[in-house]
């Protein structure tokens, strides 16, 4: 697999500096053509205290909305400028029907890339990471709202647990992994096995990558009762990886929903760039 087409969703100035300057990287390095996507919706009508849709307050929000967009095809078609890249920028905006929303313009992308939301933002982010992972059916690489990324991805960290969406992410991630200096694929409580089987739960996975040309290691290990999250964050400070890889939402929805999750918590801290496939 070679990345050809990269997409970045940007949602405002703030999240647009460290979007663009990954997206740019990976594109320039891979020779890729880069989309710049960004979607306006239509606010849902406020009433005023008469029970009457308030208008004025719908338009504010539409003309916020219009110069938000204006704003950052003007900073994207910038960037593409001085790079010389091959870029398009694409905004939709009002009430977007499935044929031209952004979800539908990422599905045509080899990868997306997109900024964790920083909780003290309070633009709105449509759609959202969740919604990327969900319904795109494309990895989605998000990069840290607070920490610089080292787009060489020399060192990079697979979170193996056997499901479906490990193995997507690992073969959507594979232009990384065979160009890393080090692969370390590390099992965290992968289904079906007791604690002896550790070690080989991630066996086939590592060898697979290994036929690639990736220089790899395997490191089994029970997270002893630690959060599946935390145990991996613990194993990222532990080794320095510039990319972390893992499936998203890989356990059932109503128990992510109540209890969490490795995604959900991985998505809030985000130590590192982490690419994550569905």
């Amino acid at each position: 697999m070679s990345i050809k087409t990269i997409g970045a969703v940007v949602y405002c100035r703030e999240d647009a500096a460290r979007t663009l300057k990954a997206a740019f990287g990976l594109a320039a390095r891979n020779e890729s053509h880069l989309i710049g996507l960004h979607g306006e919706y239509a606010p849902v009508p406020a009433v005023s205290p008469l029970g009457a849709p308030d208008a004025g307050l719908i338009q504010t929000e539409l003309e916020m909305g219009r110069e938000r967009s204006d704003e950052l095809g003007k900073i994207f078609n910038e960037m593409a400028r001085r790079e010389g890249a091959s870029t398009e920028w694409r905004a939709v905006s009002g009430y977007a029907q499935e044929e031209a929303s952004i979800v539908r313009i990422a599905r045509g992308c080899d990868l997306i890339v997109v900024q964790q939301q920083n909780p003290d933002d309070p633009t709105p982010r449509d759609p959202g990471i969740q919604t990327l992972l969900f319904e795109c059916g494309r990895p989605v690489l998000v990069v840290p709202y607070a920490v610089d990324v080292n787009l060489d991805f020399k060192r990079v960290l697979v979170a193996w647990n056997g499901t479906e969406p490990s193995a997507r992410a690992v073969f959507d991630a594979l232009p990384f992994i065979k160009a890393a200096d080090s692969v370390e694929v590390l099992c965290v409580d992968p289904r079906g096995t007791d604690d002896k089987d550790y070690p080989v739960s991630g066996a086939d996975i590592a060898e697979a990558l290994a036929r690639h040309g990736a220089s790899v290691t395997l490191s089994g290990k029970h997270s002893g009762g630690l959060p599946a999250g935390a145990f991996i964050e613990n194993a990222l400070a532990e080794g320095s990886a510039d990319l972390l890889v893992m499936g998203a939402y890989s356990q059932p929805w109503l128990k992510q929903f109540f209890f969490g999750g490795a995604t959900r918590t991985l998505l809030e801290t985000m130590p590192t760039a982490t690419l994550m496939s569905r």
